[in-house]
């Protein structure tokens, strides 16, 4: 990821991010390494960074930033069900192939290529026996990630 351009890089508790804007709209955020930092450099990276924070400060925080998510028309009907769960909420990736009608695996590929986790919140998908895998990866930092962020929502889920 080191080619790769951010608008700002910000650290939370349990994650570091990078904030990716065009044509003032949010089309990305990574995970990265916890010793990253960047300054903002636009007024709409300002604005999803103190979206983030609030975020994390109160967990039911409603995000509102235009955001411009580029994907299949499956992805964009699955993203679109994950906005739906609310925060806290946890949701079988089984469950969510049932209302985009289609099977758990297709919807886990789809969070996985999600490009604006948190904000469009793959983290509240899990699989019917744990946490299921986070960002196309079934254990490491990502599921740390994961259960960071289910953990700060307010619920706790175990993998196994």
């Amino acid at each position: 990821m080191s080619d790769t351009i951010y608008q700002a890089i910000l650290r939370l508790d349990g994650a570091c991010v990078g904030v990716k804007t065009a044509n003032d709209k949010l089309i990305g955020l990574d995970f990265l390494a916890m010793d990253m930092q960047q300054d903002c450099t636009n007024r709409l990276a300002e604005q999803v960074c103190q979206q983030l924070l609030r975020y994390s400060a109160d967990p039911c925080f409603r995000f509102d930033v235009p955001m411009l998510l580029r994907g299949t028309p499956f992805q964009l009907r699955v993203w679109a069900e994950l906005q739906c769960i609310l925060p806290g909420q946890l949701l079988t990736y089984a469950a969510l192939a049932g209302r985009v009608g289609s099977v758990a695996r297709a919807v886990g590929q789809a969070c996985g290529a999600n490009p604006i986790p948190i904000i469009v919140p793959c983290h509240r998908v899990v699989s019917q026996s744990g946490l299921g895998g986070f960002n196309h990866e079934e254990d490491g930092e990502m599921l740390n990630i994961k259960q960071w962020l289910i953990g700060h929502e307010g619920r706790a889920v175990f993998s196994g």
